[in-house]
């Protein structure tokens, strides 16, 4: 039996190919992301180890408890705690660090990297251990930086340059005193690093006179937990705590594998999408090669063959198949891996230098995954050929399926269906968002297996709708459709391969339209400011951006958003400073309860907020302060809250004198003459042409969402193109083996008149028609899903509302088709090919 099973592999390789090519892509996908991960893991790893080597003892400040009843003041690492680290038995020498964001632009004024990793730091002393030069000197004074290699060499910098940066807002004009080296992650992954000389970081991060942290380096011969112990007995208690530079070292590595780990999971579900896709292509092929070779399969039962063998033989071509898809998966996988880590350096990403990492669980991992899937996929159709009697096999009684298997297959799909539809619109009634996705998921998969258990019965009303529009077509038409339902099982097969894609890729598109929308309305309905002022990276704003946007000409009106934590009834809560006197004109908020009035001690509060204190207009509350300064607060009106506005509002002259160091999220500004380019040129220049800080209208507000989800339903789209290329190979591999085994139809086809041209477009309209059928239902599909993932949405948004793609839709319908007319190319070619002679003799 092992003989026969090798000897039909080899017999069918062109028809098995396909099966080959499609488990290929899923392992090649598996393979590549775990090299991927696996390879830009350990690098960063590396990486990030290197920039410990300084580091033996870490002093960090004590965590804040947000249980007390005010909210207090940071513990502060000072220079006196400074000093008494680096005077402990065993310390050689100890370092004060401090950092925060710090933006630097290029020669041609945009900002440089990723704006969440443009850190800037202190350099240490005239000679800084952590950031070797690599050119010029420390820097001294407020008017010299350094910057890094990386970033010196992607913007051209030399020193002797003047640098544009800015901290939180006001842009800063320094000389480049020198070039250093680093091995930070994020200057590696694309952001930038910038020092200063400690004093001028510390006046420009608000940290006067303290550190964010405080390395301590060890003597020869001292360890680091002995360093550790010696530099906790001096530490004061509730002020610092510490922690060594290897567990530092492996707390970074742990971070950065989670990362690495969110990445691969991601990349796996679609590998995961490609893979499911696969199988359908793995059961048809098989089911038609077993099909195929059913008076074969009898005699070998008659001559003494086992059911159990037979199905053994089954598996066991499955098993080569897979092998073979398997081993060339891995290996273009392994390139895979290796193109991606290049280009992310193409695309400005850098990643830093290390081998190409392919683990032992990698190559088990594609080899598992290639060789058990496709055994599963074929396990089915050898046991159902095992099952067929000898005689009735040899008489081809076997060919249609029982009434009781149809009425069971039929009825198990329809509760499958039920059940789905159920537990999906039972998650959409669920508040929590987080308690409605594992329903929502397990919703969406019955129904998808229910759809698919019943697509042969779909099949026949669905196809029969096309039945006018191929009469057109004449005969060839005619047997196009007759062939696509006689036999519903493989029709159901190849278009469902099509279906899975294509119902996630409209899941999304609906999804993403009906936020777009929801996010224009909620910057139309909720704002009247012209601009909202903002960096951007989203970091705070210095309040001198405020007073200049003010003092600018047009600006009739302008309101800082400040932030700030409190406490009140015993609960954490988050304060909004506006302009008390200017709010109402840049705002346009629905009113629950009350009068909209802010200043002194009358706040207003957004309905969520009032809702969960039981707070009405005219209520009073106490709120307790970060510096601890208590004070009653009384609400003058209850508003709506939307994603752009919520919280307790008061004015900022109240808010301000609580805080030690002052800082704003946005500012809102309206000008005389409205939004135009004009204005919009004035405000960019009256803040320095600063490339951190953004000016945006309600469109540019729009338009800044609208980019991030085109960008994440590209990369979606471009990721489930997988799929959709996996199920194209079904529907050719469907194709030529329904010719293959058609042959002598065909031949008589063509004996009784039918040219080549017609034989063409039979086999063309067969494959549309049965990619038609999988896009219909994907799509159908995909709008529901779509609709179900908005209700839970619409509970957080209360703008949000369906909106249908048509336009989007029409051309998923119109993709389909192509796939059908693209996938029945070299199909109907081989078709229109056969001799006529040899295919009517061929049995």
């Amino acid at each position: 039996m092992f003989r026969t099973a090798l000897r039909n592999v080899l017999a069918h390789k062109a028809r098995l190919l396909m099966t080959v090519l499609a488990v290929m892509l899923g392992v090649a996908f598996v393979s590549g992301t775990l090299v991927f991960t696996n390879t830009i893991s350990n690098a960063y790893q590396k990486s990030s180890a290197k920039g410990f080597d300084h580091v033996d003892v870490a002093i960090q400040p004590e965590s804040r408890n947000d249980t007390r009843d005010t909210i207090g003041k940071e513990p502060k690492l000072t220079q006196a705690l400074l000093h008494k680290a680096a005077e402990v038995h065993g310390a050689d020498s100890a370092v004060g660090v401090v950092s925060g964001f710090t933006a630097v632009a290029g020669k041609d004024g945009k900002l440089i990297g990723n704006g969440f990793q443009s850190q800037g730091g202190n350099y240490w002393g005239d000679k800084d251990p952590r950031y070797p030069l690599v050119g010029g000197h420390a820097p001294k004074g407020q008017d010299e930086v350094l910057v890094d290699s990386h970033t010196a060499q992607r913007a051209g910098f030399e020193v002797g340059d003047t640098a544009r940066l800015s901290i939180d807002g006001p842009v800063l004009t320094p000389r480049i005193a020198g070039i250093f080296a680093t091995d930070d992650g994020n200057v590696a992954a694309g952001g930038s690093l910038v020092l200063f000389d400690t004093a001028t970081a510390q006046r420009l991060f608000h940290k006067a006179g303290a550190y964010d942290e405080i390395d301590v380096k060890a003597a020869p011969g001292t360890s680091q937990t002995a360093l550790q112990d010696a530099v906790d007995a001096v530490l004061p208690k509730d002020v610092a705590s510490t922690t060594t530079g290897k567990q530092l070292a492996d707390d970074q590595a742990t971070r950065i594998a989670e990362q690495t780990s969110s990445l691969r999971s991601s990349l796996l579900v679609f590998a995961g999408i490609a893979l499911f896709v696969g199988t359908f292509i793995i059961a048809n092929t098989f089911t038609m090669l077993v099909a195929q070779r059913t008076k074969e399969l009898a005699l070998l039962r008659a001559v003494g063959a086992s059911r159990r063998q037979v199905t053994r033989s089954v598996l066991i071509e499955a098993f080569v198949v897979g092998a073979v898809a398997a081993v060339t998966g891995l290996v273009a996988g392994i390139g895979i891996g290796a193109g991606l880590r290049s280009l992310m350096g193409r695309l400005g990403g850098s990643v830093p230098d290390g081998p190409l990492v392919i683990s032992p669980g990698t190559v088990a991992t594609a080899l598992a995954v290639g060789i058990l899937i496709t055994m599963l996929a074929a396990w089915l159709p050898g046991r159902r050929a095992a099952k067929i009697p000898p005689v009735a096999a040899m008489s081809s009684v076997h060919a249609k399926a029982t009434t009781k298997s149809l009425v069971l297959r039929n009825t198990l799909g329809a509760l499958l269906a039920a059940a789905g539809v159920v537990t999906v619109l039972y998650a959409t009634t669920l508040d929590d968002t987080s308690d409605a996705q594992a329903p929502m998921g397990l919703g969406a998969a019955l129904l998808v297996v229910g759809v698919f258990v019943l697509t042969p019965l779909l099949s026949r009303p669905l196809i029969a709708a096309a039945a006018p529009v191929l009469r057109v077509f004449g005969v060839a038409g005619k047997l196009a459709r007759q062939n696509s339902v006689r036999n519903p099982r493989r029709t159901a097969a190849t278009a469902s391969a099509l279906m899975v894609g294509l119902t996630l890729i409209t899941g999304l598109t609906v999804m993403a339209g009906s936020l777009q929308t929801a996010i224009d309305k909620m910057a139309s309905s909720a704002i009247k400011a012209d601009y909202v002022v903002s960096m951007a990276n989203r970091y705070p704003l210095s309040p001198g951006v405020e007073k200049t946007l003010k003092s600018t000409d047009g600006v009739t009106a302008t309101s800082p958003l400040r932030n700030a934590p409190s406490r009140i009834d015993g609960q954490t809560e988050y304060l909004t400073g506006v302009n008390g006197a200017t709010i109402g004109e840049l705002t346009d908020l629905k009113l629950d309860d009350g009068t909209f009035k802010v200043g002194g001690t009358q706040v207003v509060v957004d309905d969520d907020t009032a809702r969960s204190h039981h707070w009405t207009a005219g209520s009073r509350f106490t709120v307790s302060y970060e510096d601890g300064g208590r004070q009653q607060l009384t609400i003058t009106g209850v508003y709506q809250g939307t994603e752009m506005m919520r919280g307790i509002m008061l004015d900022n002259a109240t808010l301000s004198p609580h805080q030690s160091d002052p800082s704003d999220m946005q500012v809102m500004v309206k000008t005389s003459g409205g939004a135009s380019s004009s204005a919009k040129d004035r405000l960019v220049k009256a803040l320095g042409d600063n490339p951190a800080i953004e000016v945006q209208d309600k469109k540019d507000i729009s338009n800044s969402v609208a980019q991030v989800f085109t960008l994440m339903l590209n990369i979606l789209y471009g990721l489930l193109a997988m799929a959709v290329i996996v199920a194209v190979l079904g529907v050719i591999n469907t194709l030529a083996m329904s010719v293959f085994e058609r042959a002598q139809e065909i031949g008589m086809l063509r004996a009784i008149g039918l040219d080549r041209k017609g034989i063409k477009r039979m086999v063309r309209l067969e494959s549309l028609v049965i990619s038609l059928f999988g896009g219909v239902l994907g799509i159908g599909l995909g709008v529901f899903f779509g609709w179900a993932a908005g209700e839970l949405l619409g509970t957080k948004m209360a703008t949000y509302e369906l909106v249908l793609p048509w336009a989007r839709m029409a051309v998923f319908l119109l993709l389909a088709a192509v796939v059908g007319v693209l996938a029945a190319l070299w199909p109907a070619r081989r078709a229109a090919r056969l001799n006529m002679l040899t295919a009517i003799k061929s049995e």
